[in-house]
């Protein structure tokens, strides 16, 4: 008895000793601040998700949906969260870096045409003889030419002021333009900040008015993605994980986002996280589908219609775009 004793104290001992398994290290960027919309990445974190996959993952805000693209070509960020048709505009113009999407996040776009009901827009044809400011950059402005087509809006009516992230709903606010370009929970969520009543502020999704565009996506460098394709699956599978969660308890869920920004007022994170699962995430094509994955007929056509606005060299296809390689069964994707 006494050997076994002594044998099984040894392998405690050896166990004991044995360092951890390693922890693959992950750069994420979101595409903007830590606000309600970010939530299913810190459940994914607080919850321990990425984690189970072997991942420690490291979440950074970004600088917006489109100039994003460019820190996961470098490599910088071997993932990120950006527009999936800015990538279509980067990719035509950088063949040599391939970056690819490999989860759908926002199956409709959050991109909208925010103004006060004041202004009397109620629908495209309206901004026709008004100021609409938007920022050189927005991911909403760069579909501005195929929401102009598709609506029949004379587009030389239309007054367009480039102005800074920063002013936008502000001047908005103060008058100083008819309407802006932007995302819908980022928009309207900081003219309440800025005390323009809910009942005040009128939001047009362009996804309503004839854009069958895609959103926001998970994005990968290919370098990193070849050489860890697991790291890549663990991560999607993990991050779907959160978002379900997400969906399911919002409440909860903001708490994760909270403990990042504690200056943040929570219920207006909540009601833009809110927002964002009812108009972006949660869309009756991802309830009947799951979330992660888009119609490659759908992504094809938004290919086309970002033509509209952009002239491509060399058009990409969906595949190019956007691959379902690295995404878990449907099962699991089901919200």
């Amino acid at each position: 008895m006494s050997l076994m004793r002594s044998v099984f104290a040894a392998v405690l001992a050896t166990l004991a000793a044995a360092p951890a398994l390693a922890e693959t290290d992950v750069k994420f960027a979101l595409d903007w601040k830590f606000e309600g919309p970010s939530a299913p990445y810190f459940v994914a974190l607080d919850k321990g998700y990425y984690k189970a996959e072997g991942l420690n993952v490291t979440i950074d805000s970004g600088p917006g949906s489109v100039a994003g693209i460019a820190r996961v070509a470098a490599g910088t960020y071997p993932i990120g969260f950006f527009d999936i048709n800015s990538l279509m505009k980067f990719r035509d113009q950088n063949p040599d870096k391939k970056v690819v999407a490999v989860q759908m996040v926002y199956d409709e776009p959050p991109f909208a045409i925010v103004s006060l009901k004041k202004t009397g827009i109620t629908k495209p044809k309206d901004l026709e003889g008004k100021i609409l400011g938007a920022p050189a950059p927005d991911g909403a402005f760069a579909q501005w030419k195929a929401f102009v087509k598709e609506n029949g809006i004379d587009a030389e009516k239309v007054k367009i002021e480039n102005i800074g992230f920063p002013v936008r709903e502000p001047m908005l606010a103060d008058g100083k333009v008819d309407a802006i370009t932007g995302f819908s929970f980022s928009s309207f969520f900081n003219l309440r900040q800025k005390g323009v009543p809910a009942d005040d502020i009128a939001v047009m999704l362009m996804s309503k008015h004839g854009l069958v565009l895609y959103g926001n996506a998970i994005m990968v460098n290919p370098d990193f993605a070849k050489a860890h394709p697991e790291v890549v699956k663990g991560f999607v599978k993990a991050t779907i994980k959160g978002i379900i969660d997400t969906a399911k308890d919002p409440k909860s869920a903001i708490k994760s986002v909270m403990k990042r920004n504690e200056t943040a007022d929570e219920a207006i994170e909540l009601a833009r996280l809110e927002m964002a699962l009812k108009d972006n995430i949660v869309t009756d094509w991802v309830k009947a589908n799951g979330t992660g994955d888009v119609d490659p007929a759908r992504l094809a056509k938004s290919i086309d219609q970002v033509g509209i606005t952009y002239e491509f060299k060399a058009k990409p296809t969906a595949a190019d775009i956007f691959t379902s390689e690295y995404l878990p069964p449907a099962s699991e994707r089901k919200m």
